[in-house]
């Protein structure tokens, strides 16, 4: 029986859609091989489809071992799964179940192939063998207990629980910042090289799979567009399209930008405390941010950056008043600005939030009209407000005519923009943009920034970035805040932090995004 993974003029097809067309790889073992493109080029559809784990239906080839994939039924399927393959998912806390705790996890996939229960110092090993501290306090424990990184070691871990030949990952690190993705995908090739496995990689992420993959598939609208060395094709791409989607990656080696020139000082936030009680039935509180300071001058962009849970969302929600604040003050152009709920309607004008999850942040029964003049409907007379909303979809790129869509007949990109034509409405004078591109792939990301930046100019606002992508941050912010457990830690114009940082957490930073 041959070895090994390959795939011949592979096909997919959703109803009478034509998803994936004519791909061909092969995958040997301890190799890793990467699907990369944009948003909708086919990439999990490729990787999961063969294994029945997707809507599709395959045509073509996909032998495992010397065993046809393509039309196998479901139930020799679940039978190969169980035996050979591992999966790791892009959304660990969506992908464990979140009433069984990790040992029950663990219990469960290694049980999946017949083998025996296994004990709980085997259940640690497991835990142990992907770096996740404290394993057996951590048996006990349920998935919404761990940060991002911790669970994506726990699904890691279940998904090597039954010993397999083969993992396909699917974007098993878009989720996390970036010293986690460093962590999880040098975890991940290490566990591939040790076990002599073969990873099956789908990424949008072309500079971690220039370090990471040995070959590079990189597909568009469902075709390849271009396939070799992984290396040469991330840092030399011979297509136009690979080209597009590398410039469109932020990188720390890419020269600077030209950012608009600032103004005198719209925002300063002095000393900002925010706390939480602990969960269920422990006493005492959790120190969210610590003694927070920053200011923002009309027309800059500020940087807020740091690890998961170092509190960069939970300040940049008490600054705009949609999180609490337990002490501290902001002032607006020298004048400080009440709580949160004695703030008046011109106050929430001012600052104008656009969140992460650009669909899960509207409003899936409203027309894209009703969704943008949500904010302003009772200052626009009802007459003109089909018109103000045309005009303010064709601001952010997009056609008039969307007006009458709903969320769900847009692509994230477009979610966005709608996203942000909600915020322009009111006319703010400031942005606050929490993580608004990591769930959008390099080029719809791009356009987005773009977008932002255009927008800065005409309109001369001012943005407080939130983001763990400290290269997007170099890119585009004129002044960097470095957040660590709370604390602004560090905090200098871009060519300033990076030529000579002070703090470690910023050399952490530096070091893991480069």
């Amino acid at each position: 029986m041959s070895e090994g993974y390959v795939v011949r003029n592979l096909g997919v097809r959703v109803g009478d859609r034509t998803i994936v067309e004519d791909i061909s790889f092969s995958l040997a073992p301890g190799q890793i091989v990467a699907l990369a493109g944009a948003s909708g080029a086919g990439k999990s559809m490729s990787a999961m489809t063969p294994f029945g784990l997707s809507a599709g239906v395959a045509s073509g080839s996909a032998m495992l071992d010397g065993i046809e994939l393509v039309g196998m039924p479901e139930r020799d399927l679940s039978r190969i799964r169980a035996e050979k393959v591992g999966f790791v998912f892009q959304q660990p806390l969506t992908a464990l179940t979140p009433h069984r705790t990790v040992g029950q996890h663990l219990q469960e996939a290694a049980m999946q192939a017949g083998g025996v229960k296994p004990d709980k110092a085997a259940m640690v090993a497991m835990l142990e063998s992907v770096g996740l501290s404290r394993p057996e306090e951590r048996l006990a424990q349920y998935p919404h207990l761990l940060s991002g990184g911790e669970r994506q070691r726990v699904l890691i871990a279940a998904a090597l629980a039954h010993g397999p030949r083969y993992l396909v990952a699917d974007e098993p690190v878009s989720a996390l910042d970036a010293a986690l993705r460093g962590e999880i995908m040098a975890l991940l090739v290490r566990l591939c090289r040790e076990r002599g496995m073969a990873m099956l990689l789908v990424s949008h992420d072309l500079a971690g799979i220039e370090h990471h993959a040995d070959r590079l598939l990189l597909l568009e609208s469902g075709k390849v567009a271009e396939a070799g060395p992984a290396q040469q094709i991330a840092t030399a791409p011979a297509t136009d399209y690979g080209g597009r989607l590398m410039a469109a990656t932020p990188r720390l080696s890419e020269p600077l930008h030209q950012l608009p020139d600032t103004g005198e000082t719209l925002l300063e936030a002095e000393a900002i405390h925010v706390h939480f009680p602990k969960p269920g039935w422990r006493r005492g509180r959790i120190d969210a941010v610590v003694d927070a300071s920053l200011s923002l001058a009309e027309g800059e962009t500020l940087a807020l950056v740091g690890g998961s849970g170092s509190g960069k969302s939970t300040l940049g929600r008490a600054i705009a008043g949609l999180g609490p604040m337990a002490a501290g003050s902001v002032r607006w152009q020298g004048t400080a600005m009440p709580p949160r709920n004695r703030r008046s309607s011109e106050h929430r004008r001012l600052i104008q939030p656009v969140f992460q999850d650009p669909l899960a942040s509207l409003d899936p029964r409203w027309s894209v009209a009703d969704i943008i003049l949500e904010p302003v409907k009772w200052l626009v007379p009802h007459e003109y407000r089909a018109e103000r909303a045309a005009d303010l979809l064709e601001e952010v790129g997009l056609p008039r005519d969307f007006a009458g869509r709903k969320p769900s007949s847009l692509s994230g990109g477009q979610a966005q923009r709608v996203a942000i034509a909600r915020a322009l409405a009111a006319n703010p004078a400031m942005l606050l943009l929490d993580e608004a591109t990591s769930a959008l792939d390099p080029l719809v990301a791009d356009g987005v920034v773009a977008l932002f930046d255009r927008l800065q100019r005409a309109r001369g606002l001012s943005l407080l970035f939130i983001t763990h992508d400290l290269a997007l941050a170099r890119r585009t912010a004129h002044r960097i805040a470095v957040m660590e457990a709370g604390r602004i830690v560090e905090c200098a114009p871009r060519e300033e932090l990076f030529a000579n940082p002070q703090a470690e957490a910023t050399r952490r930073l530096i070091a893991a995004s480069g």
